[in-house]
């Protein structure tokens, strides 16, 4: 009995064992590929624009109601630049109308007989996704839902987004507006944005116009006596089904959905000064979609810290003198002139260093620095060099990881005299090496 008890003891033991070496590699392995149930994702920080985690991010996908950042942006610098005010009203014409009173897109129901103030339309655009004060707004900037489509692709350029087109103003199918769709797009047509350029989108929108969080973070707001309910359920609803998607810091930014683009959320959260923007295209469900952005968060805060790697003035070991020609001094002390401070995943801070490249410019043929040269002057960049497995790099184009490199104090160039005698030095030296060389030549 003895004997079979320590046999069930070591069986337990070991399949304890085996259980939790099994099972941790593939927790973290989860946790490192997320394993979305979304045909593309992104998460991206905030502040520096560094993308954290990504799966097909370049895929262009129909973001439907997402579409309505790009007019909620161009509102906002209408307004910024004093084109209109909050204040500012408008009526309804008969295409918006017609949107609103279809039943089937939902609308808050405008009416014709009266003035609608931009902070109206906006709410109701932001917190309801409502289609007709997002056309209402367009017509009041351009005049046309034509002429603000143009205006939506021109800002695209300009923001430098990757992959775009936007055909109307709401991010509804043009097979829904009927004639009312703006000339020049296709009845079949419809926006696309790749889940990148949705958070681009989104980085500009909150960093250039933080006012716009302040509308997107309200659960409801009043229009004409009723009570609008903000569609992201991440945000403290009162509703008790609600409640699971809480995510604490959220406070946007866009949801969408249409039968093309299935269900889509660009989301944003802070926590303790840190904010990141996610973005998920074409889940199956409105559940999904904010299960699946809660994951990507998740990963963000827990997983990732801004940390400052290397600060102004660091020196690379055995690299940061660099030899002088022409000058009172022989070498030349460099460094960083901006420290490299970026969101790093927990246990891979020793997996950065620092590279130097000093501009051709600078050097004759020999590889030396020619003076005069002055203290805190650019003679290179200092890149930021990462040895893990997977950089997903910068929302933006342009390399965030290079900084100036520069130098540490001024050598003057030497006087006329001081470098007469080292070209006579140098022709000496020349003369002794050549003739060394010759009767070397001799006996050889």
């Amino acid at each position: 009995m003895k004997q079979i008890k320590k046999n069930l003891l070591f069986l337990v033991a070991s399949f304890v064992l085996i259980t939790s070496v099994i099972v941790q590699p593939i927790s973290a392995q989860a946790a490192d590929t997320l394993d979305l149930d979304a045909e593309s994702a992104i998460l991206v920080d905030a502040e520096t624009g560094k993308v954290l985690y990504a799966k097909d991010p370049d895929v262009a996908l129909p973001p439907a109601s997402m579409t309505k950042m790009m007019t909620e942006y161009l509102v906002l610098e209408a307004i910024d630049a004093g084109e209109i005010s909050w204040d500012t009203t408008t009526q309804i014409s008969d295409y918006a109308y017609s949107i609103s009173a279809n039943p089937s897109f939902s609308g808050v129901g405008l009416r014709q007989d009266q003035d609608y103030t931009v902070r109206e339309l906006y709410e109701a655009m932001a917190i309801f996704s409502d289609n007709a004060t997002t056309i209402a707004l367009a017509e009041l900037i351009a005049g046309t839902e034509t002429e603000f489509v143009a205006l939506m692709n021109e800002k695209a350029e300009e923001l430098n987004l990757p992959e775009y087109k936007f055909v109307n103003s709401t991010g509804l199918d043009n097979s829904s507006l009927g004639d009312n769709r703006p000339e020049g797009t296709g009845e079949d047509e419809t926006s696309l944005l790749s889940a990148k350029s949705a958070a681009l989108l989104a980085y500009h929108l909150v960093n250039n116009y933080p006012e716009a969080l302040e509308i997107s973070s309200q659960t409801e707001v009043e229009f004409e006596g009723y009570t609008l309910e903000n569609l992201n359920w991440m945000l403290p609803h009162d509703a008790t089904f609600l409640e699971q998607f809480y995510y604490e810091g959220m406070d946007g930014l866009k949801t969408g959905n249409t039968e093309l683009a299935g269900f889509t959320f660009t989301g944003t959260a802070e926590r303790n000064g840190k904010r990141l923007i996610s973005v998920v295209m074409k889940t199956d469900s409105k559940e999904e979609r904010f299960n699946e952005t809660e994951k990507l968060m998740d990963y963000g805060f827990e997983q990732f810290e801004t940390i400052e790697l290397f600060p102004a003035g660091h020196q690379v070991e055995n690299e940061s003198s660099i030899p002088v020609a022409k000058g009172k001094e022989d070498t030349l002390d460099v460094s960083i002139a901006e420290s490299f401070t970026v969101p790093v995943k927990s246990g891979e801070e020793e997996l950065y260093s620092v590279e130097y490249t000093v501009d051709e410019d600078y050097l004759n043929e020999d590889g030396e620095l020619i003076a005069p040269i002055e203290e805190g002057e650019k003679v290179g960049t200092a890149e930021l060099v990462y040895d893990g497995e997977t950089d997903h790099g910068y929302i933006f184009d342009d390399s965030r990881n290079t900084v100036d490199l520069v130098a540490n104090d001024s050598v003057e160039k030497n006087n006329w005299f001081m470098l007469s005698i080292g070209a006579v030095g140098d022709f000496f030296a020349n003369l002794f090496t050549t003739s060394v060389d010759w009767i070397k030549g001799l006996f050889s």
